[in-house]
């Protein structure tokens, strides 16, 4: 993540949540350091995975004190074992014990959701298949969670709704059927804009190839139809399947030939990754 991102996108929320963990003031660490001293604290990794969001965990320290410094063993997209030493932080001790948890937060987060992404992009190696996120992520943590995905070998989806056309059950409901909705939506968004239909059936499906869709996905639909699905379309259209994809039963879709599968599972089901401060101590 560079630092124009961070800058414009990331420190308005990295301070969102340093305000919600410090409403007044670290009641805890104000006890015990009664004024400012240069210290030094180990980041260890406590289980294997995929690191990502290495620049927002040492801005969270930033954000509350611009001299604190850090130096990394890894890089995001590396992956870690459990135990080794990542990185090691100067500064305040008192800014390096109140921006502790919030740091690690964003940090777990993010590694999890990279490590998670890369053992089912794996899955599609070979495929020509691209894996891609959704917009089932956690509140003013789209921007962490997308680049996550990202890092563990992903592909973003569109990041918000003001990224491009996708007509879901919904919105074809609402405009009528598939067709009319193509048609307004032809007739409403840029020319630039790429239109998906989501489709549930095969009458969708062919209505939605007659439409004139760019991308038809295939939506909770079983392997057998996707695949009847796929010769309709022959090529008319980019192909995505969905619908509750994990790691656990991607392997079905990994032979459709689909241009795309996407997964909310990526981003709201990963674990975090293990990763803790340890060893702080004082320096000169």
């Amino acid at each position: 993540m560079n630092k124009i991102t961070m800058t414009l996108q990331a420190d308005h929320l990295i301070l969102e949540a340093l305000k919600e963990d410090i409403s007044s003031e670290d009641v805890s660490t104000n006890a015990v350091m009664k004024e400012a001293v240069p210290g030094e604290v180990d980041l260890i990794c406590k289980q294997d995975g995929v690191i990502a969001g290495l620049d927002v965990f040492l801005r969270v320290f930033e954000l509350l004190d611009a001299g604190v410094t850090a130096e990394f063993c890894c890089a995001d997209g590396d992956e870690v074992k459990a135990g080794q030493l990542m990185g090691k932080v100067r500064g305040d001790i008192r800014v390096l014990l109140s921006g502790e948890r919030v740091a690690l937060n964003y940090l777990q987060r993010m590694s999890g959701i990279a490590t998670y992404t890369r053992s089912v992009a794996r899955l599609l190696k070979g495929s020509g298949t691209k894996l891609l996120d959704t917009r089932k992520t956690t509140p003013n943590m789209r921007i962490f969670e997308k680049y996550a995905v990202r890092v563990g070998g992903g592909y973003n989806h569109r990041y918000n709704l003001s990224d491009g056309v996708l007509l879901k059950d919904n919105h074809i409901g609402a405009a009528g059927g598939v067709a009319r909705a193509v048609q307004m939506a032809r007739e409403y968004a840029p020319f630039v804009r790429k239109i998906e239909v989501e489709v549930e059936n095969l009458d969708m499906v062919r209505e939605a190839v007659e439409a004139g869709a760019d991308i038809i996905m295939l939506d909770n639909m079983s392997t057998d139809e996707m695949r009847q699905a796929i010769d309709i379309i022959d090529g008319r259209a980019q192909t995505e399947c969905s619908g509750n994809v994990t790691k656990e039963n991607i392997a079905r879709l990994t032979e459709l030939g689909v241009d795309y599968i996407s997964s909310g599972a990526l981003t709201h089901s990963a674990s975090i990754l293990d990763i803790s401060m340890k060893n702080l101590h004082a320096v000169e």
